[in-house]
């Protein structure tokens, strides 16, 4: 029997190729599977290279139009720590419809009050307030039958129930939307008898 010595060299030179398809199948492989990890990854934020920190689903703090880039910047880096600085950013006002009528504690008493809110986040918190303005509702009155009529009439007692009703509106915000926003509660009218 002969032998072909070209089909012999071809045949030595055949399993070199077939162990570099295997490892370029292999690579393309492991390079889809990073890609795709990496894409996931990139899509779910963790790999997001701006703002880190930053949730596009969380209201952001509006900068006023004449503050530099720098104060903004460390004024931002204070907001994470839970210091809003209100020469940096703008507030947004907004007036719930509509007054509160309220027995106070005791039954004796009643309270009627006309309620402004402040924030110095994006539209997106007005958006949630007026969404779930029923639910927001419920819980002011909540806050407002349990007021004693005396404590009220002070200054001090006024300024309590102030943080007690924007404690309650930003439970019931983070509680539907995850997150508040509510920076002050005001009062647009004041009325016991």
């Amino acid at each position: 029997m002969s032998r072909n010595p070209k089909k012999d060299a071809t045949d030595e030179a055949a399993p070199p190729k077939k162990k570099k398809g295997k490892l370029f199948l292999m690579l393309g492989i492991v390079v889809l599977l990073g890609g795709g990890g990496g894409a996931a990854l990139y899509a779910s934020g963790v790999l997001v290279p701006t703002n880190a920190g930053h949730d596009a689903h969380r209201p952001q703090l509006v900068p006023r139009a004449d503050a530099s880039s720098s104060e903004v910047a460390e004024a931002m880096e204070r907001a994470r720590q839970g210091q809003i600085d209100p020469r940096v950013f703008q507030a947004t006002y907004h007036t719930l419809a509509d007054n509160f009528t309220s027995n106070l504690r005791g039954g004796q008493a009643f309270v009627q009050i006309g309620i402004g809110v402040s924030t110095y986040y994006d539209e997106d918190v007005i958006a949630n307030l007026e969404k779930h303005e029923m639910a927001i509702r419920s819980a002011i009155l909540m806050v407002l039958s349990e007021q004693d009529p005396i404590a009220i009439a002070t200054s001090e007692g006024k300024e309590a129930l102030r943080q007690q009703l924007k404690n309650a509106v930003n439970r019931v915000l983070t509680n539907k939307e995850g997150f508040g926003g509510i920076d002050e509660v005001h009062f647009t009218s004041f009325v016991t008898q």
